[in-house]
């Protein structure tokens, strides 16, 4: 740990060991220890609202109305945002781990205070106390999983766990069932039970997550580094045990200045003055997927004992069919998100889950609807739009640097809470309380409208972050700092590249004119047909880049051409030792599986077009005949049976 006043300028390779760890229990553990909170949530809010109409009852053992039921919803939604922003601010400061542990502990305590309830002011409070616990777990706990799952993963586990929600809103609804049945319980004690099994789920996650260390990204910021290399080096000693196979080289390491305190006003100038676009981006994606949500899920049960007749007690089961439904789109869809990317799939879930939407208003005012087909077009709308909302999350923790990771995610999670979560279910309400068809049609056009607007948002202000390490897509605070300092003099890169060997350094010049030479390739395919319309970071209609970044974009690009670079030389030199080989067995002969999805066929594609490998019958690959590097005609690929794809994970394009 630093104890000089001044800070420590250190390089650390910490980010790149983490991200280069292949698939293990460790990374299970981060999954249940962290992950398992959102099914607590669902469970939580999914029970009281199943319990509420009980609480209002003669013999329940608090006096309630429903006007203090909707009053209760109210405090606990504005004890989400107010925690958030409290315990995000924390989090930045004084570490993951901590707040993690705290937040828990604060809704463990609340919600079984909740339990003993016995009136109105009371419950608020509790329910208050509860949502702090609840909204500052969502910032701890996105900047921790972040931090600690290998980037070519991060999405689909970010998905996937902020989509657990539903697995325990399905929960919810079916133990509500148990908890109201006056004959296995009595009216004043199944709502209490509700309350008590929330908590007692909580201490069995606390157990677990006694074993998540804290994130390594963060300490070694704060001026411990050397405990962040101590949790790697362990980390890395158990994953090697458990796999029996040494850890490949880490990537690149970065350069940055410990600081232990970063003013919140620095923080604040970080969206307003470095990255505009991306908070423009983060408060679309957070206020569409809000105001859908609140607007439709809190009424979804008034909808279909009002206007389609299904009775009250087969309500739950309709919910818990519609929870699942929600689980599985980022469950299905999530890994899309690391190969597709991001950009295209956060647009195509707003934009997909908007144009059900409208379909759905436009039957409604038609009149062609039974309650089955009405609930089926709800339930393939939030399939999709389920994904989508767990993605503004995933995209707010990413694009943000380090520093400040927490603070954004509880930030607009807070803004698009108030914003979307309040005005939705308000206005949907009235339009339900009226009666009118067309009116709750109208408010689907109203949440097809929210969710399309995030969509556009993506489109022109999205970052393709998909399988890049967190400190390219947003540079840390400190790093641009560090970088600052070395203006003047070489950096520590340029003198390591100095003292290496002068082979060495001819093998890298080597390399980037390959890299060149590739690059120049790719966009000169890229200018012509229809990929010139793909979205993504670049130079193209709908790709207005990683705006306002410092260079992120071109640091992102470089160490992505040369992981490519690197996964190219393996393909070539494999066929080299062996021969031709089958396309499949190449794959393992490599380790190609282990390089993320769809690394290994873009390697091999491009192989082929510089002439470093070729092609034969049979679905075998050879080494090349001609020198690597070279084409056939100059400024052009071979002709190949793999041409027309997009060259490759780097790149603008």
């Amino acid at each position: 740990m630093t104890t000089s006043t001044e800070p420590a300028t250190v390089t650390t390779r910490v980010p790149a060991r983490l991200d280069r760890l292949p698939w293990s229990r460790f990374h299970w553990r981060i999954v249940i220890g962290l992950g398992t909170v959102w099914i607590l949530d669902g469970l939580e809010v999914t029970i009281v609202g199943a319990v509420a109409a009980r609480m209002t009852e003669p013999g329940s053992g608090i006096s309630l109305t429903s006007a203090d039921i909707g009053t209760a919803a109210a405090i606990y939604v504005a004890g989400a945002c107010f925690g958030a922003l409290l315990f995000g601010r924390l989090t930045d400061r004084f570490g993951r781990k901590k707040l993690f542990m705290v937040t828990l502990g604060i809704y463990i305590l609340a919600t079984v205070a909740t339990a003993f309830s016995q009136d109105a002011w009371y419950l608020f409070l509790a329910r208050f106390i509860t949502g702090m616990g609840i909204g500052g777990e969502y910032a701890a706990i996105n900047s921790a999983i972040d931090e600690l799952i290998p980037a070519r993963n991060r999405g689909q586990v970010d998905l996937s766990i902020n989509g657990s929600y539903w697995v325990g809103a399905a929960l919810g609804g079916l133990v509500s069932l148990v908890l109201l049945d006056t004959h296995l319980l009595a009216p004043n004690l199944g709502w209490r039970l509700a309350f008590g099994l929330g908590g007692v789920l909580g201490l069995g996650i606390m157990l677990v997550r006694r074993h998540v260390p804290e994130s390594p990204r963060w300490l070694f910021i704060h001026g411990r580094e050397g405990e962040a290399e101590r949790i790697v080096d362990r980390i890395e000693a158990e994953v090697r045990a458990e796999t029996g196979q040494e850890l490949p080289e880490p990537g690149e390491a970065v350069t940055i200045r410990q600081r232990d305190v970063i003013p919140f006003t620095e923080i604040a100038r970080v969206a307003v003055q470095r990255y505009p676009r991306r908070a423009i981006l983060g408060l679309a994606l957070f206020v569409g997927q809000a105001f859908l949500y609140n607007a439709i899920v809190f009424d979804l049960g008034t909808v279909l004992s009002g206007f389609f007749g299904v009775g009250s007690s087969s309500v739950p089961y309709f919910l818990a069919i519609f929870a699942v439904a929600n689980f599985l789109g980022p469950l299905f869809l999530g890994r899309l998100f690391d190969t597709i990317g991001r950009k295209p799939m956060i647009a195509a879930t707003y934009f997909g889950s908007a144009a059900v939407a409208v379909a759905l208003a436009v039957l409604l005012i038609t009149g062609s609807l039974t309650a089955w087909s009405f609930f089926a077009l709800i339930s393939v709308t939030f399939f999709v739009a389920s994904a989508g909302a767990s993605s503004a999350y995933l995209t707010v923790s990413e694009v943000f640097p380090m520093e400040t990771r927490a603070l954004s995610i509880s930030l607009f999670f807070a803004v698009g809470t108030a914003v979307g979560g309040i005005t939705g279910p308000l206005l949907f309400g009235n339009f339900i309380h009226s009666g009118h068809t067309g009116l709750v049609a109208l408010g689907f056009l109203i949440g097809a409208a929210a969710m399309a607007l995030g969509g556009l948002a993506e489109v022109f202000f999205g970052v393709r972050a998909e399988q890049q390490s967190l400190e390219n897509i947003a540079r840390p605070l400190t790093a641009a700092e560090a970088e600052a300092d070395w203006r003047n003099e070489p950096s520590p890169e340029a003198v390591r590249e100095r003292a290496r060997p002068e082979g060495v350094r001819q093998a890298a010049r080597e390399r980037e004119r390959r890299i060149a030479d590739r690059t120049a390739r790719r966009r000169e395919r890229e200018r012509t047909g229809v990929r010139r319309y793909r979205p993504g970071t670049g130079s193209s209609l709908y790709s207005p880049g990683m705006a306002g970044t410092a260079g992120t974009a071109s640091r992102t690009s470089a160490m992505a051409e040369r992981s490519l670079d690197h996964e190219i030389e393996q393909v070539s030199r494999a066929l080299a030792e062996h021969g031709p080989t089958r396309r499949d067995e190449l794959e393992r002969t490599v380790d190609g599986r282990s390089w993320g999805p769809g690394r290994f066929r873009n390697a091999l594609r491009e192989a082929v077009r510089e002439s470093r490998a070729k092609t034969l019958p049979d679905d075998l690959y050879g080494p090349a005949g001609r020198s690597a590097g070279h084409s056939e005609e100059p400024g052009k690929p071979p002709r190949t049976r793999d041409d027309g794809g997009d060259g490759g994970d780097g790149g603008d394009g």
